[in-house]
């Protein structure tokens, strides 16, 4: 057990072993679209409109920094409004912008920004203050930005220039958020912008700028480029459901669900569902279903069925397309038959908990064999014990555990759950729906 160190209240979840899962479900609106929906939208010229906005924690943190920077925004009951103020019309906002823990929002807010005549301050958690912040830092430094971190995390001080000068820029890691951010500063930028990555990475932003009226120009996702435009249109849309919270259902159905699961809407983006392509390759049983175009992004219903999974090694080039689903693979591999190994993976150690040593531990309380690599785990499958363990405040880890007991022997108790609003809105009340057996509680100190 872990040692007696804790004495603050907070929130756990209590999951049983669960019979079996079955029904239909929806997840709430994806969240890295919600981001850009509200971003792109506040520099369009006109009001803008998206039925599906995420009412999570990091995305309404982005819509009150928006606010504070002269935004008018509504978002009310998964329905966002944003009336435009222009790209040259965002005002500053006389305080810092507190991003809570949302590393997105940092990020892409940095891109934005650093064209801004006027200075930022960008700051957040605990959590998202230990984050690294000079990958985005140093590209906008070279576009002309003033960009100051502290000893390279947030927060991040910002005095904007108009206008910024286009870079030609490597990423060092595939990365959306770093791509995104660039692709921001490129709006107000003289010179045709260019960011080169090591691999694919989520395109909703390039989407969603296309959309907008943008020329984004692109060579198999790894070669974008942008040119500051004049305007920016305003859009109507719909944002589709989030592939990352889908995917923890999706695992609960290949362990438990022998009549099947049925999840709506999701969005099955390619630079974004390599997990698809990861529990196929380990024999997971997932059909999708009732193809479709939602707000310019692809679109299916999910038909998962329990599977009998084994091991495979995961190829690096898969893993920038599924990193934010890592913590539920985890899951999958340590109940499947045989070895998962998982190499390329070291931008989990900089997530809202470092993914990779948070997601070992836990697993090892819960009786199955993990060797802990620098960029990786390689996971025995075994049979998953009940216990005790702590997400560390990360939400997917959170989750990630809660579905675990889906083929547990026992009960398992995931501490520091409090985060887990920062993606997945009524998590607990939708995984109870489908037959998954949770309890939300608090602690207090514990040994």
């Amino acid at each position: 057990m872990q040692a007696d160190s804790v004495s603050a209240v907070r929130q756990a979840f209590v999951v049983h072993p669960t019979q079996e899962v079955s029904g239909e479900v929806q997840v709430p609106g994806d969240k890295s679209i919600s981001h850009r929906t509200a971003l792109l939208s506040a520099l369009a010229e006109g009001t803008s409109t998206a039925r599906g906005f995420l009412p999570g924690d990091d995305c309404l943190a982005t819509v009150t920094a928006l606010r504070a920077l002269g935004v008018e925004l509504e978002a009310q009951d998964g329905d966002l409004r944003v009336r435009g103020v222009g790209l040259d019309g965002l005002q500053a906002s006389g305080r810092p912008l507190d991003l809570g823990n949302s590393g997105t929002g940092m990020r892409l807010l940095a891109g934005l920004l650093a064209s801004q005549p006027f200075a930022s301050e960008l700051t957040g958690d605990e959590s998202l203050r230990k984050r690294p912040m000079e990958r985005v830092a140093k590209p906008l430094r070279a576009m002309g930005a003033g960009v100051e971190t502290r000893s390279g995390t947030a927060p991040i001080r910002i005095v904007g220039r108009y206008p910024l000068q286009a870079v030609d820029y490597a990423l060092p890691v595939a990365s959306a958020q770093l791509k995104s951010a660039l692709l921001l500063a490129g709006l107000r930028a003289r010179g045709r912008t260019v960011i080169r990555s090591p691999g694919r990475s989520r395109d909703h932003t390039e989407r969603l700028l296309r959309s907008m009226g943008v020329t984004v120009e692109s060579r198999l996702n790894e070669v974008v480029s942008v040119r500051a435009p004049e305007r920016l249109e305003p859009i109507d849309t719909v944002i589709p459901g989030d592939f990352s919270s889908a995917a923890f259902l999706m695992v609960a159905g290949l362990l438990a669900a022998p009549r099947g699961l049925l999840i709506r809407n999701v969005g099955v983006n390619p630079t974004r569902s390599g997990l698809l392509g990861i529990v196929e390759a380990m024999g997971g049983r997932v059909e999708t279903r009732s193809r479709k175009i939602l707000g310019g992004e692809p679109v299916a219903d999910l038909w998962v069925t329990k599977s009998d999974l084994r091991g495979i090694e995961v190829p690096p080039a898969w893993v920038p397309l599924a990193i934010d689903e890592f913590p539920i693979l985890f899951i999958a591999a340590a109940c499947a038959r045989g070895r998962t190994v998982i190499r390329g993976a070291g931008e989990l150690r900089y997530k809202e908990s470092d993914r990779l040593g948070v997601m070992a531990d836990g697993l090892r309380r819960l009786g199955i064999d993990v060797v802990e690599n620098t960029d990786g785990l390689v996971i025995e499958g075994g049979d998953l014990h009940g216990g005790r363990l702590d997400s560390q405040g990360d939400h997917r880890i959170a989750m990630a555990f809660a579905i675990a007991a889906a083929a547990a022997r026992e009960r398992i108790e995931i501490l520091g759950t409090d985060q887990v609003s920062t993606s997945f809105p009524d998590f607990e009340r939708i995984a109870a729906g489908c037959g998954i057996a949770i309890e939300t509680t608090t602690v207090g100190k514990y040994a």
